[in-house]
């Protein structure tokens, strides 16, 4: 049974901590711990009163509003801690976002654990024509596939014999390390407060943000509507399935409607590409504008519960990996 607390709790988050939830290959992302919920990020905007004296149809309203007015500061009052696992490459996009306190898994302190990630076939794509960071959306032929996974192999195993001779010489692990591809798995403690998870959240859960971090971003979501369920359904209506307007963009609407009596009515305009053009938009801004008038699907990142896993699920992996089976640590 839960202890008696005066703090404010969520339920559907005490019910995931403590679970690990898997990620890619062998990767993770467990919530190990949270500070507030909706509640008090209304608390935060409306000082002047206690804690349970408002309905939950005000509570979301008013979270609703400061969304959509970008009203951010309130949201830094609730927080979120994070236990992480995660191919280095990953990691390394993840490490932008440096609104969070991190503390990463120390391969100078401790045997890094020999885990690689490996794409499954549908992931291994070409690369984009249009996007320059991106994959194509096309797998490669099977063969090429197995061909790729040979050499990735290949080129583990050697960096791994090597760190392992390097570290069975007593050769300093800060330096025995160094070779190691960015397919190696690290993990961290990562703390973020509400704002800037959703921030994080908004970018990698995108269809344009790489495959593999979309994964973590995704689980991570789903969290979060555990912890404070009205700030992701705002999130998710004003910033996954929203969209900014510039100002030539909204003079574009401006063709196709006018206000009357404040009333929307339908105007003769057209959006045709030529006519945006003379608004100052340019081609890829266009495409750009036609993306955002397209019906979105609503997503759902709602956790499956029983994918959780205990701690000791992914410790014992992580144990079995590591050379020497020495202690992980993150000091």
């Amino acid at each position: 049974a839960m202890s008696e607390t005066r703090r404010p709790v969520a339920p559907g988050a005490e019910e995931i901590l403590g679970l690990y939830f898997p990620v890619l290959d062998h990767g993770f992302v467990a919530l190990v711990d949270y500070m507030g919920t909706d509640a008090c990020v209304e608390r935060a905007a409306r000082v002047s009163y206690g804690y349970g004296t408002r309905r939950t149809s005000l509570t979301r309203g008013l979270l609703r509003y400061l969304r959509r007015h970008l009203h951010t500061t309130p949201s830094e009052m609730v927080e979120l801690k994070f236990h992480c696992c995660m191919p280095m490459f990953v990691a390394r996009q993840w490490i932008r976002h440096r609104t969070a306190s991190v503390n990463e898994y120390s391969g100078r302190y401790s045997l890094m654990p020999m885990l690689f990630y490996t794409p499954e076939a549908e992931q291994l794509q070409t690369q984009s024509a249009s996007n320059h960071q991106g994959r194509s959306g096309e797998s490669v032929d099977p063969a090429v596939y197995q061909q790729a996974v040979q050499r990735w192999n290949a080129i583990r195993a050697q960096s791994r014999d090597a760190y392992e001779w390097l570290t069975g010489e007593e050769i300093a692990r800060e330096l025995a390390r160094i070779d190691l591809p960015l397919s190696t798995y690290t993990q961290w403690y990562w703390k973020v407060d509400l704002h800037n998870l959703l921030h994080f959240l908004t970018l990698r859960v995108d269809p344009h943000a790489q495959w593999e971090i979309q994964a973590y971003g995704r689980v991570m979501a789903g969290m979060l509507e555990r912890v404070a369920p009205l700030s992701y359904e705002a999130w998710i209506d004003y910033d996954v399935c929203g969209s900014r307007m510039s100002h030539m963009e909204l003079e574009a609407l401006r063709h196709l409607l006018r206000v009357d009596d404040g009333a929307l009515r339908a105007s003769a305009g057209s959006l045709e590409e030529p006519a945006l053009s003379e608004l100052g938009l340019s081609p890829r801004e266009i495409r750009e504008l036609f993306a955002k008038l397209e019906p979105r699907e609503r997503p759902s990142f709602s956790l499956d519960v029983s994918q959780g896993r205990p701690a000791e699920h992914f410790q014992e992996r992580f144990a079995e990996a590591v050379p020497s089976g020495d202690p992980a640590t993150t000091d």
